[in-house]
């Protein structure tokens, strides 16, 4: 029986499986690599030889990895790292001449809040940097992090375990509606339990994805009031400033559409409403140079003091 040997083995074809494995497309990571496609098409042919195996199989929006491909990806990846590690320790980080491509966890309202400050920073610390977000589903945070799927996750994540974490900043929920609402004024003088009962008076518009949200409306006994459902969060403001209808949602991001204008916030006593919004990241990269820059210039942007 035949068996491949290191020797026969090039490192680039361990890199290109690892960006095909990770991106789930062969057009991804080329993209990634700065490479052609065709040029990551015959580089995963090379290595399919040598390891005798497909690989990678066609499936909807990209590829899907063999068994064989999956053994192997967890021993390359943290070959790679290790790799990566002990070089970057020698080198450091250069955010000047870098051109790292950094993948985030956000939800839509997480991109709301920290990219546009974000993206000014880098632009002007790290003009080359990249930054592509990718949601990941809650349950397989942990993995994708330790994987380096992706590299950081942002949000009020309590179900994300065995992380490394630093807090950003403290919220809470709280209802949005235009400014001419006509229950506005008699909300502003309630408190407590009445202004929770006033509630009921109100019609609200959600987004499906946020389950924060929906759990609240659930508790406060609102669902029957929910309106209008959505797929997209940033439609809201522009919904509650032409209708009646209302919104729950974290106070930080509610106090951007007041200040732009057109907007009110009334802060009910929800149940549970307040909420810690972290940034996590992979103990495996925690001595990481280019790990720690970038989340070095998180904590000064956004970590509450």
């Amino acid at each position: 029986m035949n068996t491949m040997h290191i020797k026969d083995l090039d490192l680039n074809l361990l890199r290109l499986f690892n960006e095909v494995y990770r991106a789930g497309s062969v057009s991804r990571a080329a993209e990634h690599l700065g490479l052609t496609q065709p040029a990551v098409s015959h580089g995963l042919t090379r290595l399919r030889l040598l390891v005798k195996d497909p690989l990678f199989v066609r499936a909807p929006g990209g590829v899907k990895p063999t068994p064989k491909a999956v053994a192997l990806a967890e021993a390359v990846q943290g070959a790679l790292a290790t790799l990566a590690s002990a070089l970057s320790e020698s080198t450091g980080f250069d955010p000047a001449s870098s051109r790292r491509l950094f993948r985030l966890h956000m939800s839509d309202i997480g991109e709301s809040r920290f990219l546009p400050e974000l993206m000014a920073r880098l632009q002007h610390e790290a003009p080359g940097v990249r930054v592509a977000t990718r949601p990941v589903p809650h349950g397989g945070l942990t993995d994708a992090l330790d994987s380096g799927v992706i590299d950081f996750a942002f949000g009020f994540l309590p179900q994300v375990k065995d992380t490394q974490r630093t807090e950003l900043l403290q919220d809470r929920y709280v209802v949005l509606m235009r400014s001419g609402h006509p229950m506005h004024t008699s909300l502003s003088r309630l408190r407590g339990p009445a202004l929770l009962k006033a509630l009921h008076q109100l019609d609200f518009v959600a987004v499906r994805t946020h389950s924060d949200t929906l759990r609240i409306l659930a508790q406060t006994g609102l669902q029957e009031r929910l309106r209008l459902t959505t797929e997209h969060f940033m439609v809201l403001p522009s919904i509650v400033q032409a209708t009646d209808l209302c919104v729950v949602m974290p106070g930080n991001i509610a106090q951007g559409f007041v200040e732009t204008g057109g907007c009110v916030v009334v802060q009910p006593p929800f149940v549970d409403r307040g909420f810690t919004v972290s940034l996590h990241w992979s103990h495996r990269f925690e001595g990481d140079p280019d790990n720690r820059w970038f989340r070095e210039q998180v904590i000064a942007l956004f970590a509450e003091r």
